[in-house]
């Protein structure tokens, strides 16, 4: 078959056969939210990069710092009368103060009859020992010596006798001297023995401690069962009657704490004050410290102070005179100069003043210094002559200071 045939054979077929359906395109629908979102998100990061460039700008100083001043603490000077003084740190001792032991004897203690803070008048017992050893000595010593005192006025007796009996010739003279010579001896056997007695009964008595003085018991440091030997202390006794305040101070203020000076002296422990006047002074220094002893007298009837405790002397010197006040933090002192900053319109000047004294945390400086002048008192370390300051005035009680430096410390 030819292929005309074939054609002719298959084209009805395909003529006959239904058109294949084909399925209608549909054009793609796009979402109308992702585009908003996506422009919301870049708007959003425009909008923050840019805030935070405009804060990063904004904390730029633009300004010269050296065309801005500098921040500080001024105070205002203070006219103040300022008068130099003297501190002195002693010690307030007891009037008499006492270590009662034994003086000559070693034994066991047998009692003590007081504590800590007991009244004791004059002679009064306030220990024992134990001392039959003494006793029984002593005994055996006074016995003997009553031996001995026995055959000394018999042999006395016998010599008398021969002496009358040698003018009849009825001895011979070197018999009557011998007798007597043997009543001397014995005699003076008699007198060692006595002393001996003596010595033992001071041992004997050495065995009770009385209080040698009207007091009060300070220290007990031996109790009832411990043996003590001469010089070892049972109890102190103090008497505080009368309390006296020594100290020492330098040779070249020998001048400054004559007698009959006025003082004032604050008890530490208490903090009470009292005003006196100096009672004695040493008229020689210490060979090794150079340094003079004093002594304040202070009556004390009613026995408040406590003794053996810390007290200071304050003395006042010349007279008072005009003075301008500022914190001691303010200056930077060498020698007798002090070295500060004052502001003046807004500028510091470094500035050199005369030093008249200190007191507490106050600075006291010569008159040049007008009363209220503004001194730098914080930054100063940062500054230099000429600096623009920008100044922030704060308080200063230059009396309350001084009157908080003359309260005794605690």
């Amino acid at each position: 078959m030819t292929f005309q045939e074939i054609k002719r054979v298959t084209e009805p077929v395909k003529s006959q056969s239904a058109p294949p359906v084909q399925a209608p395109v549909q054009s793609p629908t796009r979402s109308v939210a992702v585009p908003l979102f996506v422009a919301a998100g870049v708007a959003a990061v425009l909008v923050a990069g840019g805030l935070l460039v405009h804060r990063a700008e904004s904390r730029v100083n633009h300004v010269a710092m050296s065309s801005t001043g500098k921040p500080v603490t001024v105070i205002a000077a203070q006219l103040t009368p300022y008068r130099d003084s003297r501190v002195y740190i002693g010690t307030l001792r007891p009037w008499i103060e006492a270590h009662v032991g034994p003086q000559f004897v070693s034994a066991y203690v047998d009692t003590v009859l007081v504590r800590p803070g007991a009244v004791v008048k004059r002679d009064e017992v306030i220990a024992t020992l134990d001392c039959r050893n003494a006793t029984a000595a002593s005994q055996a010593v006074a016995a003997e010596a009553r031996a001995i005192d026995a055959r000394q006025r018999a042999v006395a007796d016998e010599s008398a006798r021969l002496k009358s009996m040698l003018e009849g010739g009825f001895v011979s003279p070197n018999e009557a001297e011998q007798k007597e010579a043997q009543s001397v001896a014995e005699e003076a056997q008699l007198a060692s023995q006595r002393a001996k007695l003596a010595s033992m009964t001071l041992e004997v008595s050495d065995c009770i401690m009385r209080s040698p003085f009207d007091g009060e018991i300070a220290t007990r440091t031996i109790d009832p069962g411990a043996f003590v030997r001469p010089g070892t202390a049972i109890v102190s006794v103090v008497d505080r009657n009368i309390v006296r305040m020594t100290f020492d101070v330098p040779e070249t203020d020998f001048d400054i704490v004559a007698p009959s000076s006025a003082i004032s002296v604050a008890v530490i422990a208490t903090g009470q004050s009292f005003s006196g006047a100096i009672s004695r002074r040493s008229p020689s220094a210490d060979p090794d410290t150079r340094t003079v002893h004093v002594e304040v007298d202070m009556p004390d009837p009613q026995r408040q102070m406590p003794v053996n405790t810390t007290g200071e002397a304050r003395i006042e010197v010349g007279q008072p005179r005009p003075t301008t006040a500022i914190p001691l933090s303010a200056a930077a002192i060498s020698g007798s100069k002090a070295v500060l900053f004052v502001v003046d319109k807004g500028v510091a000047h470094k500035s050199t003043f005369h030093v008249e004294g200190e007191r507490g945390g106050t600075l006291y400086l010569d008159a040049t210094l007008k009363p209220g002048t503004q001194v730098v008192t914080e930054g100063r370390a940062v500054l230099d002559d000429g600096d623009a300051v920008t100044p922030k005035v704060v308080s200063f009680d230059a009396t309350a200071e001084a009157a908080a430096a003359k309260e005794p410390q605690k």
